[in-house]
C-alpha cells in the first residue's frame, strides 16, 4: 500500500482505516460484518481493558479461540500496543496448554467458551486472568475483575517499532517437541506484503477463513493481508465440517480461500474421482488423456460452484499436494495456487498465483527473500533448502542454542526441508531432510514421493513410509466404511467380509506400488493402520510419533 511506511501492524491498519475505514472488515458468516472503523472502536477498547489487566508492552497475552471476529481484534489490540501475542492451536491439550502458557510467562489468555474447560485448574506462575473472547468477561482473575467497556479509550500512547516482537507461535510441527517461534512486526508485515505480489489483493474480496488462525499460515496470509488491502474475512465459527461449510461457501461467495492439500485431496478422491471410475464405461474413457481432461473442466465447473461460483484463489499450503489431484486441479481449469514456507518465515518464501500454474512446483521463490540449495547431491541437484529475508524469525523463544543451530552467522536459515530448482527458477520439494531414507546401498528414497502414489490407490485415506529393520514399510490408512458400502452384498455370507477385503486390498496395493516405483523405493510390507494418524494443524502427519 502506497501510504504504508511501516511494517508495523498499527501501520498497516492506519492506512487502511484511512483509505477503506468504511469497507467491511471480519464476520461471523450470516452475521452483519464490522466496518473498519467499527473494528477500530472494538480495538482501542480492548486495548483500554488491557490496560485495566495491567498489559504492558513486552508482556505476553495468549489466545486459545475458535475463528471469530473477536480473533482479531484481540491479536490487534494485543499486538497495538506493543505486548506479545501468544496464538495457541485449539486442539492443544490442557497439559501442553499450561506447559505453554509457563514457557511464555503468559500474563491473559483470551478464550473462546467452548475451549474454557482446557484452561480449568492451570495455574502458572505468571497467569493472572481468563478472559471469555465471545464479550470479554473476566472469568478468573487474581485480583478485582475489571469490566469491558466498549466505549472505553486506551490512556496510554504506544510506538511499534519494526523489530519489536509481535507473537510467539509454538508449533508441535512434524518432528516433535514444540518450539516457540519468535516473529517480528516487520517479519509478519513483509510476509503479508509478498503474499499481495503473488496474489494482489482487493477490497472488493471475500475471505472464507477455515484453518486454525493460531497457525502462522492463515494468519498471516488470512488476517494480516486482508487486513493490509482493505479486504473482509468470514468465518465459520466452528470447525469447518462439511454441514457447515457447504451452506457457507454459497452464502459468502468467497473469492479467496486458504487451504491444506487434504481437503481438496478429499473432495477429489470421494466426490469427483468415484464419477469417472464407478461405470466400466467411463472407466475406459477417462484413461484417455483428451477425454479426460474434457471431463476434469466439466468437473472442475461444477467445483467452482460448489465453492460459491465467484473464487479466484483457492491458496494450498502446509503440505505438498498429490500430483494426482494437482493435475484434475490444472485441467478443470480451477484457480488453485500453491505456496512454500514455515513458520519460521511467517511463512511465505515461495508460490504462484492461479495464473501461472507448475506441476508438482511451488513456484519461485518471493521477491526480496533468497533461496538456496546446500550440500547438493551430484546425482540428483537436490540438497537442503536454506532461507534469508526479512521474514526470518528472531529466533526460538528462550532457545538460544536451538536458534544458532538452524540460524547460521551470517543470516541463513537451514528450513530442514529436500528441494531443487528448476531451469526457470521454480522451487520443487522433495521432502524433509529426517524423512529420507537412505538405502544400505546409498540410494536416497523420498517417502512423500511413495505415499503420494499410494493415496491414489482405491480405498486409501492416507499412508506413511518407513524404515525398520531395513525394509520399507507402508502403514496405510484404508477407508473401512466406504469399504463395508462398497461390499455390502457380501455382509449375509461373510461375518469378517470388511476385514477380509482389507486383507485383500492390502497385499493389491504392495503391488500396485511396486510396478510405479523405482527398485529402490519398493514396499517390503504394507501394514494396516486401524486409526488415522495423528496431524498437525496444517493436516500434516506427525511422523516422528510412526517412526
Amino acid at each position: 500500500m502506497e501510504d504504508v511506511t511501516r511494517l508495523t501492524f498499527p501501520a498497516f491498519f492506519a492506512a487502511t482505516l484511512n483509505r477503506f475505514g468504511n469497507r467491511n472488515a471480519m464476520a461471523l458468516v450470516g452475521k452483519q460484518p464490522l466496518t473498519y472503523l467499527e473494528a477500530n472502536d472494538r480495538i482501542q477498547a480492548v486495548i483500554a481493558f488491557l490496560e485495566k489487566l495491567g498489559i504492558q508492552p513486552g508482556d505476553k497475552v495468549a489466545l486459545l479461540s475458535t475463528n471469530q471476529p473477536n480473533w482479531g481484534i484481540a491479536y490487534f489490540a494485543v499486538t497495538f500496543m506493543g505486548a506479545v501475542i501468544v496464538p495457541l492451536l485449539p486442539e492443544f491439550l490442557p497439559a501442553e496448554i499450561s506447559t505453554l502458557l509457563e514457557h511464555s510467562e503468559t500474563r491473559v489468555i483470551f478464550a473462546s467458551e467452548g475451549l474454557l474447560p482446557k484452561l480449568a485448574g492451570i495455574e502458572t506462575r505468571w497467569l493472572q486472568e481468563v478472559v471469555k473472547i465471545e464479550d470479554f468477561t473476566v472469568i478468573r482473575s487474581h485480583e478485582n475483575r475489571p469490566v469491558f467497556e466498549a466505549t472505553a479509550r486506551p490512556e496510554g500512547v504506544y510506538q511499534v517499532q519494526e523489530d519489536d516482537l509481535a507473537a510467539i507461535i509454538y508449533t508441535s510441527g512434524t518432528t516433535g517437541t514444540p518450539k516457540g517461534v519468535m516473529l517480528s512486526h516487520k517479519n509478519i508485515c513483509f510476509t503479508a506484503i509478498k503474499g499481495h505480489e503473488i496474489q494482489p489483493i482487493k477490497e472488493t474480496d471475500r475471505f472464507l477463513s477455515i484453518l486454525p488462525l493460531s497457525h502462522t499460515y492463515e494468519n498471516t496470509l488470512g488476517l494480516i493481508l486482508p487486513m493490509y488491502r482493505g479486504a473482509c474475512v468470514y468465518y465459520l465459527g466452528k470447525p469447518p465440517t462439511p454441514a457447515l461449510l457447504l451452506p457457507a461457501l454459497l452464502v459468502v461467495k468467497p473469492t479467496l480461500i486458504l487451504t491444506v492439500p487434504m481437503i481438496i485431496e478429499k473432495i477429489f478422491r470421494s466426490k469427483i474421482l468415484p464419477e469417472f471410475t464407478g461405470n466400466k464405461a467411463i472407466s475406459l474413457l477417462y484413461k484417455i488423456p483428451p477425454i479426460r481432461k474434457v471431463l476434469h473442466r466439466v468437473a472442475g465447473k461444477k467445483l467452482m460452484e460448489t465453492f460459491g461460483g465467484e473464487l479466484a484463489f483457492f491458496g494450498v499450503g502446509g503440505a505438498k499436494l498429490n500430483k494426482t489431484v494437482e493435475r484434475f486441479l490444472i485441467e478443470a481449469h480451477f484457480p488453485y495456487a500453491v505456496g512454500y514456507g514455515l513458520t519460521e518465515c511467517a511463512p511465505l518464501l515461495a508460490g504462484f498465483n492461479p495464473h501461472h500454474p507448475k506441476l508438482q512446483s511451488t513456484g519461485p521463490p518471493c521477491i526480496g527473500v533468497q533461496l538456496k540449495i546446500v550440500k547438493v547431491d551430484e546425482r540428483t541437484n537436490e540438497g537442503e533448502i536454506w532461507a534469508k529475508g526479512p521474514n526470518t524469525m528472531k529466533g526460538y523463544y528462550k532457545e538460544p542454542q536451538l536458534t544458532s543451530q538452524i540460524i547460521t552467522p551470517d543470516g541463513w536459515l537451514k528450513t530442514g526441508d529436500l528441494g531443487t530448482f528448476d531451469a526457470d527458477n521454480n522451487l520443487y520439494i522433495k521432502g524433509r531432510v529426517k524423512s529420507m531414507i537412505v538405502r544400505s546401498n546409498g540410494e536416497n528414497v523420498y517417502p512423500e514421493d511413495i505415499e503420494s502414489v499410494i493415496n491414489n490407490f482405491r480405498y486409501v485415506v492416507e499412508s506413511l513410509v518407513v524404515e525398520k529393520k531395513g525394509k520399507l514399510i507402508a502403514l496405510v490408512h484404508f477407508n473401512q466404511e466406504e469399504i463395508e458400502q462398497r461390499y455390502q452384498y457380501l455382509k449375509a455370507e461373510v461375518s469378517n467380509y470388511v476385514d477380509q477385503k482389507t486383507e485383500e486390498l492390502r497385499m493389491e496395493l504392495q503391488d500396485y506400488v511396486n510396478s510405479r516405483v523405482n527398485k529402490f523405493s519398493q514396499l517390503q510390507l504394507v501394514v494396516s493402520q486401524p486409526n488415522p494418524f495423528q496431524k498437525t494443524a496444517t493436516q500434516k502427519i506427525k511422523r516422528f510419533m510412526y517412526t
